[in-house]
Protein backbone atom coordinates (compact mmCIF):
# COMPACT_ATOMS: atom_id res chain seq x y z
CA UNK A 1 0.00 0.00 0.00
CA UNK A 2 1.35 3.23 -1.12
CA UNK A 3 2.41 5.68 1.80
CA UNK A 4 -0.12 8.25 2.86
CA UNK A 5 1.39 11.61 2.41
CA UNK A 6 1.59 14.16 5.25
CA UNK A 7 1.91 17.91 4.59
CA UNK A 8 3.10 20.43 7.51
CA UNK A 9 0.82 23.63 7.44
CA UNK A 10 2.53 26.32 10.20
CA UNK A 11 2.85 29.54 10.68
CA UNK A 12 2.67 32.50 13.50
CA UNK A 13 -1.00 33.13 15.12
CA UNK A 14 -3.59 34.61 13.16
CA UNK A 15 -1.50 34.12 9.81
CA UNK A 16 -4.72 32.40 8.08
CA UNK A 17 -3.42 28.17 7.93
CA UNK A 18 -6.81 27.46 8.75
CA UNK A 19 -8.13 29.49 6.12
CA UNK A 20 -5.39 28.41 3.58
CA UNK A 21 -6.46 24.83 4.05
CA UNK A 22 -9.93 25.03 4.15
CA UNK A 23 -9.58 26.57 0.43
CA UNK A 24 -7.68 23.75 -0.55
CA UNK A 25 -10.69 21.95 -0.30
CA UNK A 26 -13.22 22.17 -3.00
CA UNK A 27 -9.96 22.10 -5.79
CA UNK A 28 -9.17 18.70 -4.65
CA UNK A 29 -12.76 17.77 -4.32
CA UNK A 30 -12.93 18.90 -7.80
CA UNK A 31 -10.49 16.98 -9.41
CA UNK A 32 -11.78 14.39 -7.53
CA UNK A 33 -15.19 14.49 -5.66
CA UNK A 34 -13.56 10.91 -3.47
CA UNK A 35 -10.72 12.85 -2.19
CA UNK A 36 -10.44 12.05 1.35
CA UNK A 37 -8.38 14.72 3.94
CA UNK A 38 -7.69 14.58 7.24
CA UNK A 39 -6.55 16.76 9.68
CA UNK A 40 -4.59 16.78 12.84
CA UNK A 41 -4.99 20.13 14.15
CA UNK A 42 -3.22 21.38 16.97
CA UNK A 43 -4.83 24.25 19.04
CA UNK A 44 -3.37 26.72 22.00
CA UNK A 45 -5.60 26.37 24.89
CA UNK A 46 -8.31 24.18 25.73
CA UNK A 47 -10.97 25.12 23.06
CA UNK A 48 -11.37 23.69 19.82
CA UNK A 49 -11.85 26.15 17.15
CA UNK A 50 -10.34 25.59 14.15
CA UNK A 51 -11.29 21.71 14.03
CA UNK A 52 -14.70 22.52 14.24
CA UNK A 53 -14.80 24.63 12.06
CA UNK A 54 -12.88 22.46 9.62
CA UNK A 55 -15.08 19.48 10.65
CA UNK A 56 -17.95 21.58 9.26
CA UNK A 57 -16.18 21.93 5.88
CA UNK A 58 -16.48 18.47 4.80
CA UNK A 59 -12.88 17.53 5.40
CA UNK A 60 -12.97 13.31 6.02
CA UNK A 61 -11.61 13.13 9.89
CA UNK A 62 -10.21 15.35 12.01
CA UNK A 63 -8.34 15.25 15.32
CA UNK A 64 -7.41 17.88 17.64
CA UNK A 65 -4.62 18.05 20.08
CA UNK A 66 -5.05 20.49 22.52
CA UNK A 67 -3.61 22.74 25.58
CA UNK A 68 -0.31 22.37 24.64
CA UNK A 69 2.26 22.40 21.35
CA UNK A 70 2.37 19.57 19.18
CA UNK A 71 6.46 20.30 18.66
CA UNK A 72 7.36 19.11 22.38
CA UNK A 73 4.65 18.11 25.39
CA UNK A 74 2.63 16.50 22.87
CA UNK A 75 4.70 14.93 20.39
CA UNK A 76 4.25 11.38 21.40
CA UNK A 77 0.14 12.20 21.13
CA UNK A 78 1.30 12.88 17.23
CA UNK A 79 1.79 8.64 16.38
CA UNK A 80 -1.80 8.23 17.93
CA UNK A 81 -3.77 10.63 16.21
CA UNK A 82 -2.00 9.41 13.07
CA UNK A 83 -2.86 5.56 13.69
CA UNK A 84 -6.73 6.54 13.85
CA UNK A 85 -6.72 8.43 10.85
CA UNK A 86 -4.79 5.84 8.97
CA UNK A 87 -7.48 2.97 10.72
CA UNK A 88 -10.27 4.68 10.24
CA UNK A 89 -10.37 6.72 7.10
CA UNK A 90 -7.45 5.65 5.11
CA UNK A 91 -6.98 9.41 3.77
CA UNK A 92 -5.88 10.39 0.79
CA UNK A 93 -3.76 12.95 2.43
CA UNK A 94 -2.75 13.64 6.09
CA UNK A 95 -2.51 17.86 7.41
CA UNK A 96 -0.92 18.83 10.30
CA UNK A 97 -2.00 21.90 11.29
CA UNK A 98 0.60 23.41 14.05
CA UNK A 99 -0.77 25.96 16.51
CA UNK A 100 1.01 29.05 16.14
CA UNK A 101 3.68 29.06 17.94
CA UNK A 102 5.09 25.28 16.75
CA UNK A 103 9.21 24.88 15.53
CA UNK A 104 8.53 23.03 12.26
CA UNK A 105 11.82 21.49 12.07
CA UNK A 106 10.63 19.30 14.90
CA UNK A 107 8.19 18.24 13.61
CA UNK A 108 8.91 17.07 10.40
CA UNK A 109 11.77 15.10 12.28
CA UNK A 110 9.02 13.26 14.47
CA UNK A 111 7.06 12.66 11.12
CA UNK A 112 10.42 11.09 9.13
CA UNK A 113 10.93 8.43 12.30
CA UNK A 114 7.15 7.23 12.23
CA UNK A 115 7.35 7.28 8.64
CA UNK A 116 10.44 4.68 9.20
CA UNK A 117 8.94 3.22 12.66
CA UNK A 118 5.67 2.36 10.55
CA UNK A 119 7.87 0.59 7.45
CA UNK A 120 6.56 3.36 5.54
CA UNK A 121 3.49 4.39 6.28
CA UNK A 122 3.08 7.65 6.07
CA UNK A 123 5.67 9.98 4.06
CA UNK A 124 6.42 14.06 4.62
CA UNK A 125 5.63 15.66 1.81
CA UNK A 126 6.37 19.06 3.17
CA UNK A 127 6.02 22.10 5.21
CA UNK A 128 4.21 25.09 3.98
CA UNK A 129 4.44 28.74 6.25
CA UNK A 130 2.26 31.07 6.44
CA UNK A 131 2.70 34.40 6.60
CA UNK A 132 0.60 37.09 7.76
CA UNK A 133 1.92 40.04 5.79
CA UNK A 134 0.34 42.74 7.27
CA UNK A 135 1.49 41.98 10.83
CA UNK A 136 4.64 40.32 10.07
CA UNK A 137 6.90 43.22 10.68
CA UNK A 138 5.32 43.47 14.14
CA UNK A 139 5.24 39.89 15.43
CA UNK A 140 8.66 39.32 13.23
CA UNK A 141 10.84 41.92 15.84
CA UNK A 142 9.42 40.06 19.11
CA UNK A 143 8.82 36.36 18.29
CA UNK A 144 12.12 34.27 17.12
CA UNK A 145 9.38 31.39 16.61
CA UNK A 146 8.19 32.89 13.83
CA UNK A 147 11.40 33.58 12.47
CA UNK A 148 11.96 29.80 12.55
CA UNK A 149 8.71 28.94 10.56
CA UNK A 150 9.84 30.94 7.91
CA UNK A 151 13.62 29.77 7.65
CA UNK A 152 12.66 26.06 8.18
CA UNK A 153 10.08 25.04 5.67
CA UNK A 154 9.71 24.39 1.74
CA UNK A 155 7.53 26.68 0.61
CA UNK A 156 6.26 30.48 2.46
CA UNK A 157 2.49 31.40 1.79
CA UNK A 158 2.19 34.84 2.09
CA UNK A 159 -0.97 35.55 3.24
CA UNK A 160 -2.97 38.80 3.71
CA UNK A 161 -1.11 41.02 1.45
CA UNK A 162 -3.86 42.63 -0.03
CA UNK A 163 -4.52 44.62 2.91
CA UNK A 164 -1.05 45.96 3.65
CA UNK A 165 -0.32 46.75 0.62
CA UNK A 166 3.27 46.37 -2.22
CA UNK A 167 4.99 48.24 0.02
CA UNK A 168 4.58 46.15 3.09
CA UNK A 169 5.02 43.01 1.11
CA UNK A 170 8.42 44.10 -0.06
CA UNK A 171 9.27 44.57 3.64
CA UNK A 172 8.29 41.68 4.59
CA UNK A 173 10.01 39.76 1.48
CA UNK A 174 13.41 42.19 2.62
CA UNK A 175 13.19 40.43 6.10
CA UNK A 176 12.76 37.20 5.03
CA UNK A 177 15.65 37.62 2.79
CA UNK A 178 17.41 38.66 5.90
CA UNK A 179 16.92 34.85 7.30
CA UNK A 180 19.59 34.14 4.13
CA UNK A 181 17.70 31.00 3.32
CA UNK A 182 16.18 30.12 -0.27
CA UNK A 183 13.27 29.16 0.21
CA UNK A 184 10.10 29.33 -2.93
CA UNK A 185 7.42 32.14 -2.16
CA UNK A 186 3.91 32.62 -3.34
CA UNK A 187 1.58 35.30 -2.67
CA UNK A 188 -2.00 33.75 -1.50
CA UNK A 189 -5.34 35.07 -3.24
CA UNK A 190 -7.00 36.30 -0.01
CA UNK A 191 -6.29 32.63 1.28
CA UNK A 192 -6.45 30.97 -1.82
CA UNK A 193 -3.45 29.17 -3.31
CA UNK A 194 -3.12 26.52 -6.22
CA UNK A 195 -3.31 23.08 -4.68
CA UNK A 196 -0.18 22.05 -6.73
CA UNK A 197 1.86 24.68 -5.39
CA UNK A 198 0.98 23.58 -1.79
CA UNK A 199 1.20 19.83 -2.14
CA UNK A 200 3.81 17.60 -4.37
CA UNK A 201 6.58 20.10 -3.17
CA UNK A 202 10.09 19.15 -3.45
CA UNK A 203 9.89 18.74 0.63
CA UNK A 204 14.11 18.18 0.31
CA UNK A 205 14.82 20.25 3.29
CA UNK A 206 11.71 18.28 5.48
CA UNK A 207 12.42 15.08 4.31
CA UNK A 208 16.40 15.38 4.98
CA UNK A 209 15.80 16.46 8.83
CA UNK A 210 16.59 13.36 11.16
CA UNK A 211 16.96 13.12 14.85
CA UNK A 212 20.62 13.34 14.22
CA UNK A 213 20.37 16.52 12.62
CA UNK A 214 23.14 19.01 13.76
CA UNK A 215 23.59 22.65 13.70
CA UNK A 216 21.19 25.48 13.21
CA UNK A 217 18.42 23.29 11.97
CA UNK A 218 18.41 21.95 14.86
CA UNK A 219 18.91 24.81 17.34
CA UNK A 220 16.05 24.42 20.22
CA UNK A 221 14.78 21.53 18.59
CA UNK A 222 16.21 18.29 19.26
CA UNK A 223 17.99 18.94 22.43
CA UNK A 224 14.75 21.53 23.04
CA UNK A 225 13.35 20.91 26.28
CA UNK A 226 14.69 23.74 28.15
CA UNK A 227 15.73 25.94 25.09
CA UNK A 228 12.09 24.97 23.36
CA UNK A 229 10.74 26.62 26.81
CA UNK A 230 12.35 29.92 26.50
CA UNK A 231 12.06 30.62 23.23
CA UNK A 232 8.57 29.63 22.28
CA UNK A 233 6.59 28.53 24.90
CA UNK A 234 7.19 31.53 26.74
CA UNK A 235 6.48 34.32 24.05
CA UNK A 236 2.51 33.97 24.82
CA UNK A 237 0.34 33.58 27.00
CA UNK A 238 -3.31 31.74 26.99
CA UNK A 239 -6.28 32.42 29.08
CA UNK A 240 -9.23 30.21 29.44
CA UNK A 241 -12.69 31.39 29.84
CA UNK A 242 -15.76 30.11 30.88
CA UNK A 243 -19.33 32.17 31.19
CA UNK A 244 -21.81 29.27 32.22
CA UNK A 245 -25.87 30.08 32.46
CA UNK A 246 -29.26 28.83 32.24
CA UNK A 247 -29.93 26.94 28.80
CA UNK A 248 -31.41 29.01 26.80
CA UNK A 249 -29.34 32.39 27.61
CA UNK A 250 -27.78 34.44 24.91
CA UNK A 251 -24.36 36.42 25.12
CA UNK A 252 -24.89 40.29 24.99
CA UNK A 253 -23.28 40.39 21.28
CA UNK A 254 -22.86 43.97 21.74
CA UNK A 255 -20.70 44.25 24.71
CA UNK A 256 -18.32 41.60 23.02
CA UNK A 257 -18.26 43.34 20.38
CA UNK A 258 -17.02 46.04 22.59
CA UNK A 259 -14.03 43.92 22.98
CA UNK A 260 -13.20 42.72 19.59
CA UNK A 261 -12.91 45.99 18.18
CA UNK A 262 -10.87 48.01 21.06
CA UNK A 263 -8.44 44.71 21.83
CA UNK A 264 -4.80 46.31 20.93
CA UNK A 265 -2.81 44.36 18.66
CA UNK A 266 0.49 44.41 20.43
CA UNK A 267 -1.31 42.93 23.54
CA UNK A 268 -3.80 40.39 22.48
CA UNK A 269 -3.03 38.15 19.15
CA UNK A 270 -5.60 35.95 18.29
CA UNK A 271 -9.57 35.41 20.20
CA UNK A 272 -10.93 32.32 19.37
CA UNK A 273 -14.47 31.82 21.26
CA UNK A 274 -17.87 29.32 20.29
CA UNK A 275 -21.15 31.55 21.92
CA UNK A 276 -24.68 31.02 22.21
CA UNK A 277 -26.04 34.36 20.28
CA UNK A 278 -29.36 35.62 18.89
CA UNK A 279 -27.20 37.01 15.81
CA UNK A 280 -23.71 36.87 14.31
CA UNK A 281 -21.16 39.97 15.47
CA UNK A 282 -20.88 41.22 12.23
CA UNK A 283 -17.00 42.85 11.14
CA UNK A 284 -16.74 46.14 9.63
CA UNK A 285 -16.46 44.31 6.33
CA UNK A 286 -19.38 42.33 6.47
CA UNK A 287 -21.37 45.15 7.77
CA UNK A 288 -20.84 47.23 4.82
CA UNK A 289 -22.31 44.65 2.49
CA UNK A 290 -25.67 43.21 1.75
CA UNK A 291 -24.90 39.84 3.42
CA UNK A 292 -28.30 38.46 5.26
CA UNK A 293 -28.39 37.84 8.93
CA UNK A 294 -28.02 34.49 10.01
CA UNK A 295 -30.52 33.44 12.81
CA UNK A 296 -29.70 33.15 16.60
CA UNK A 297 -27.60 29.37 17.83
CA UNK A 298 -24.12 28.52 18.21
CA UNK A 299 -21.89 30.69 16.66
CA UNK A 300 -17.63 30.81 15.95
CA UNK A 301 -15.86 33.79 16.66
CA UNK A 302 -12.30 33.94 15.41
CA UNK A 303 -10.57 37.46 15.72
CA UNK A 304 -7.05 37.77 14.50
CA UNK A 305 -4.88 41.54 14.88
CA UNK A 306 -8.25 43.93 15.16
CA UNK A 307 -10.29 41.70 11.88
CA UNK A 308 -12.78 38.82 13.48
CA UNK A 309 -15.33 36.07 11.39
CA UNK A 310 -17.96 34.84 13.02
CA UNK A 311 -19.40 31.71 11.47
CA UNK A 312 -22.65 29.50 12.51
CA UNK A 313 -21.57 26.51 14.11
CA UNK A 314 -23.61 23.69 11.12
CA UNK A 315 -26.14 22.43 14.06
CA UNK A 316 -25.79 18.77 12.68
CA UNK A 317 -23.14 16.48 14.14
CA UNK A 318 -22.13 17.11 17.89
CA UNK A 319 -20.40 20.48 18.89
CA UNK A 320 -16.60 19.29 20.59
CA UNK A 321 -16.82 18.33 24.09
CA UNK A 322 -14.39 21.48 24.88
CA UNK A 323 -17.55 24.22 24.52
CA UNK A 324 -20.47 22.00 24.10
CA UNK A 325 -23.25 23.12 26.98
CA UNK A 326 -21.81 25.92 27.57
CA UNK A 327 -22.74 29.62 27.04
CA UNK A 328 -19.67 30.81 26.10
CA UNK A 329 -16.20 29.40 25.65
CA UNK A 330 -13.06 31.49 24.60
CA UNK A 331 -9.14 31.33 24.03
CA UNK A 332 -7.04 34.48 24.47
CA UNK A 333 -3.60 34.51 23.36
CA UNK A 334 -1.76 36.77 24.63
CA UNK A 335 1.68 38.73 24.30
CA UNK A 336 4.35 37.79 27.19
CA UNK A 337 3.00 39.88 30.62
CA UNK A 338 -0.26 40.55 29.25
CA UNK A 339 -2.24 38.07 31.17
CA UNK A 340 -2.51 39.17 34.79
CA UNK A 341 -3.42 42.70 33.33
CA UNK A 342 -6.33 41.00 30.70
CA UNK A 343 -7.59 38.70 33.67
CA UNK A 344 -8.60 41.45 35.74
CA UNK A 345 -10.14 43.40 32.70
CA UNK A 346 -11.91 40.61 31.66
CA UNK A 347 -13.20 40.14 35.38
CA UNK A 348 -14.52 43.30 35.95
CA UNK A 349 -14.90 45.33 32.76
CA UNK A 350 -18.20 44.73 31.15
CA UNK A 351 -17.02 42.85 28.14
CA UNK A 352 -18.30 39.19 28.40
CA UNK A 353 -22.35 39.61 30.08
CA UNK A 354 -25.66 37.79 28.87
CA UNK A 355 -27.98 39.22 26.95
CA UNK A 356 -30.69 41.02 28.89
CA UNK A 357 -30.94 40.99 32.93
CA UNK A 358 -30.04 37.26 33.33
CA UNK A 359 -26.29 36.39 35.43
CA UNK A 360 -24.35 33.90 34.62
CA UNK A 361 -20.93 32.41 36.08
CA UNK A 362 -17.78 33.58 34.73
CA UNK A 363 -14.29 32.30 35.04
CA UNK A 364 -11.11 33.62 33.65
CA UNK A 365 -8.19 31.30 34.10
CA UNK A 366 -4.69 31.46 32.99
CA UNK A 367 -3.54 28.00 31.38
CA UNK A 368 -0.16 29.20 29.85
Amino acid sequence: MAPIPITIVTGFLGSGKTTLLLNLLPQLRAQNPSYKLALVKNEFGDLAIDSQLASSSSISGVRELLNGCICCNLVGQLDVALEELRKTINPDRIVIETSGSAFPATLAMEVNRLARDTNGAYVLDGVVSVIDVENWKGYEDTSYTAKIQARYTDLIVLNKWELAGERRLDECLDRVGDLEVQVACVKSDKGKVPMDLVFGIDGALARSLSRETNGDAANGHAGHSHEHAKTHQSEVEVLSITLEATLGSNIDTSKLEKLLKSAPKDEVYRIKAVLAASSPIQSEDEASSDSEQSEGGRYIVNWAFGRWTCTPLKSEGEEHESSNGVVLRMTMILARYESKKWKKRLETADFLDLHGDQKGNLVVENIA
